[in-house]
């Protein structure tokens, strides 16, 4: 970890100027400060991996300043540095949160092995909350599967977009089309594979909740603010930021958003300075963002800052010829995980998943492979393990496309909430997956739509 940031507080200039040239050297990116208020300025302004700290400095000692770091920053390493040779202080320091400690004077050597441990645990511990956070599992179809052309053509903007780190992606599409797998594909491909990749999606939680957790926020800035909190521009450091369904986003918020996007640079709420991070931003929507900043409902200078590099998903009947190569994946895949040998698809089955027309997409087409794959006894897939939406023609029929070209974004919309909510029986939870939207989110539009 020698791209990481370190804090020197330490009020002996001749040995700050020794560890800072001696860190320097090995990688790290070095700030120094000689008393405890100056360096607790420098570190609500950085962002800060770790902090070397001297017990005894003028004003404000060094416990107080553990104390008061630690508020901001419960995960902060600390290195405590001490002169005496009474340990007491060394272990108060220890039960307030230090990592390690280093007696006085101490060999450079010495100096590069605490520092390289306390930052490994530190970064083992960011790991394990980014685990618990995703507690996603592996999935070995994960990917964007198919071969129809415009699939095809997809794979090669997702390599060329992979190789340029900073540039920003808008992915658009609808509801079930896999615009999360593209987003994983341009990280994992790129040159921030190895760093942290945050996802959030911006529906799912409530307005005046969204700009704490994305830019964090000072212990006091508001009500229940107890303590310092970092956001997911700050904890995606380095690596890449998922924005899923930002078309959601209130007008207030994007102008911070574009301000990260073009300066890379954002303040918590209640911070007094500006953090500077690098980070590719990737968003997605299910709703065509021109119409809505036609619309005025998104701001267009965010709007074209976030298409640099725009990505189409095309919707699942128009790309039919991946339906069964997707189907026959998505078999293997619950086969697996639910110990069966289906084999096959029976003609007919194949027949009417290649004629239905999908509203809910590859997220629909797995839920119906998954189902189908619990009910069959044997080693086929039948026409009777089908939902009865896909076996019955004209019961929820797509208008045609000159229809289509007439009807509002709104009739859209609930047109195809109705068909989704008809798929799964008017199974909320289900339906709400399909769509990639919240239950709550779901629950508003059926009220907005008076959809029973």
């Amino acid at each position: 970890m020698n791209s990481a940031n370190i804090l020197v507080i330490e009020d002996n200039e001749d040995l700050s100027f020794t560890i800072s040239k001696v860190l320097h050297k090995e990688g790290f990116k070095l700030f120094t400060a000689k008393a405890g208020e100056e360096g607790l300025l420098l570190f609500r302004k950085e962002i800060v991996d770790l902090l070397l700290l001297d017990l005894k400095l003028p004003k404000m000692n060094g416990l107080e300043v553990l104390s008061r770091v630690k508020e901001m920053d419960p995960d902060l390493a600390v290195i405590m540095m001490t002169a005496s040779t009474d340990v007491k202080p060394a272990i108060e320091a220890m039960k307030r949160g230090a990592t390690d400690y280093l007696m006085k004077p101490f060999e450079l050597d010495e100096l590069k092995l605490v520092v390289k441990k306390a930052l490994e645990m530190h970064q083992l511990k960011i790991e394990v909350a980014r685990l618990r956070r995703d507690h996603v599992k592996a999935n070995p179809h994960d990917t964007l599967y198919g071969e129809s052309p415009r699939i095809k053509e997809i794979r090669k903007l997702i390599q060329i977009v992979s190789e340029t780190p900073r540039t920003s992606v808008l992915i658009q599409g609808e509801s079930g089309t896999g615009k999360e797998l593209v987003s994983n594909a341009i990280h994992t491909a790129s040159s921030r594979a190895g760093k942290p990749y945050i996802k959030i999606n911006c529906s799912a939680i409530p307005d005046n909740l969204l700009e704490s957790e994305l830019f964090g926020h000072e212990k006091g800035a508001f009500t229940d603010a107890k303590l310092m909190k970092k956001g997911l521009f700050e904890l995606a450091n380095g690596g890449t930021i998922f924005l899923d369904e930002i078309s959601s986003m209130k007008l207030g918020l994007q102008p911070k958003i574009l301000r990260v996007l073009e300066t890379q640079t954002f303040r918590r709420i209640g911070g007094i300075g500006d953090i500077k991070i690098d980070i590719r931003v990737i968003a997605a929507s299910n709703t065509d963002l021109g119409e809505l900043v036609k619309l005025k409902e998104f701001r267009d200078d965010l709007y074209y800052r976030l298409k640099v590099m725009e990505i189409d998903l095309p919707p699942l009947r128009d790309r039919k010829e991946d339906i069964m190569l997707l189907a026959k994946l998505f078999l293997q895949e619950f086969n697996k995980e639910f110990n069966k040998r289906v084999q096959k698809f029976h003609a007919k089955t194949e027949e009417l998943l290649v004629a239905y027309h999908w509203p809910g997409n590859v997220r629909e087409l797995k839920n119906v492979i998954e189902r189908a794959v619990i009910l069959t006894q044997d080693d086929s897939l039948h026409p009777d393990h089908l939902p009865i939406e896909l076996k019955e023609e004209g019961r929820s029929p797509m208008p045609e496309r000159a229809d289509m070209g007439r009807m509002s974004l709104e009739d859209m919309e609930k047109m195809h909430i109705d068909q989704v909510l008809q798929s799964v029986k008017g199974n909320k939870s289900q339906a709400a997956k399909i769509l990639n939207i919240s239950r709550s989110t779901l629950r508003e539009k059926l009220k907005a739509y008076h959809i029973s």
